[in-house]
């Protein structure tokens, strides 16, 4: 009875956002990465300046963005929970706004 209530309780408890490829400690921003997954921010940013990459935040409102994280690394951060990577003007790049 008690192995079948741990079976259940592990599987209705959700998942959480920690891949098992990476192990369960996530890095701060500012710390370096060679994949988004290893952040907590969910963002690896390419550092041009020392050819290195590391975690940093999402963009804030009206900060420069991209829709989606593709690939291990980025070059801009997507958008923070709650603003979407829109372009207003077709000579503007995207940036993060209120939905």
């Amino acid at each position: 009875m008690a192995a079948a209530l741990l079976l259940l309780a592990g599987l209705l408890l959700p998942a959480g956002r920690l891949s098992p490829q990476f192990g369960s400690a996530r890095k701060v921003n500012g710390v370096k990465c060679s994949h988004h997954a290893e952040c907590r921010s969910d963002c690896c940013l390419v550092d041009l300046d020392s050819g290195g990459s590391s975690c940093a935040p999402k963009a804030k409102i009206r900060w420069a963005c991209l829709p989606q994280t593709k690939g291990a690394i980025n070059i801009l951060c997507p958008c923070r929970w709650g603003l979407s990577c829109l372009s207003k003007d077709r000579l503007c790049p995207r940036q993060c706004h209120l939905i």
